[in-house]
């Protein structure tokens, strides 16, 4: 095995395709699919299945995956403290929910490097595909949640992924809505009162399980709901159809606008807790990164200095 055909490797995975890959990496297809197939005599596994629209990692290759990214980085990463970094452009990612803050760090974070220099990537995407790019380091850090609710199950599957949760802030559940909505300047608000209108939820896809779902309250029996997959669409929805959703309350207005709202949650069964944790998922083991490093400290600068958040120092 080398270590070119561990860079061949994660390039299909990440393509999503050998003719992709190959031209990413500049290598002839049959010479790269050639080397794939060397690789996966070598191991006696199956790395890939492969369809006409692509390729997909198999059980057994996308734990080899797993490995061979973070015996990639760590190469890398000893390649630019020796050589000085020369001609290497480094990598940093970032996977998270729909945290607006987040984006907001990652901004403040970029401004501080050379992006000539980096290929940043951040990723707002579903719970799972957050949590499965942190395990293969497609993404150093996840940016999750967990409650009372689903901290077992999401733990079991950390664990099962080698991923360790660090939290950085608590917080209580706030009912996010358009400034216009009837309850918006309600001291507090109920989901009795909320029943006349839609709640809105980010999809989770096909493993989307009440545990995996953003918002917390996941279980409960909706009147109306929609499914959406980004924050721009939930916005417009609060505006168009009076729509909310529960969320932390920590939100950037310099991304969101001025135009939300985030009205405290009056919780009515004592039973469930309301209290959020959020923090960052990473791989057991694996140093951490500078731009890692850097991109941490700014969300606790941000959330610092947010009302809603009670910071938990790493």
């Amino acid at each position: 095995m080398t270590l070119q055909q561990l860079r061949y490797a994660l390039a299909i995975c990440d393509c999503g395709s050998l003719n992709k890959a190959s031209q990413s990496l500049y290598v002839a297809q049959p010479s790269l699919s050639s080397a794939l197939s060397q690789l996966e005599d070598e191991l006696g596994i199956t790395i890939f299945t492969r369809t006409p629209r692509g390729v997909t990692p198999t059980a057994e290759g996308a734990e080899f995956l797993s490995y061979a990214r973070q015996i990639y980085a760590e190469y890398k990463g000893l390649m630019d403290k020796y050589k000085g970094g020369k001609g290497v452009r480094r990598k940093f990612g970032v996977s998270t929910q729909h945290y607006s803050f987040a984006v907001k760090s990652f901004v403040e974070m970029v401004k501080r490097f050379n992006t000539s220099e980096y290929d940043f990537a951040l990723r707002e995407t579903t719970t799972l595909r957050t949590i499965e790019d942190a395990a293969s380091l497609r993404s150093e850090l996840g940016i999750i949640y967990l409650s009372d609710f689903n901290r077992s199950a999401i733990g079991k599957i950390l664990r099962s992924k080698d991923l360790a949760f660090t939290p950085m802030c608590k917080c209580h559940t706030y009912v996010y809505l358009y400034k216009g909505h009837p309850l918006a300047h309600e001291k507090s608000i109920s989901l009795s009162m909320l029943a006349p209108y839609p709640n809105l939820s980010f999809e989770q896809g096909d493993s989307g399980t009440f545990y995996l779902a953003e918002e917390i309250f996941s279980t409960n029996d909706y009147d109306r709901q929609i499914m959406v997959t980004d924050r721009a669409t939930m916005v417009n929805l609060m505006i168009g159809l009076n729509g909310y959703t529960l969320c932390s309350g920590i939100f950037c207005e310099e991304l969101n606008g001025s135009d939300y709202t985030a009205v405290p949650f009056l919780n009515e069964d004592p039973s469930k807790s309301d209290i959020m944790e959020i923090g960052y998922i990473s791989k057991k083991g694996l140093a951490r990164s500078p731009l890692a490093s850097e991109y941490i400290g700014f969300m606790q600068q941000y959330l610092s200095g947010d009302p809603h958040a009670s910071p938990v120092k790493d």
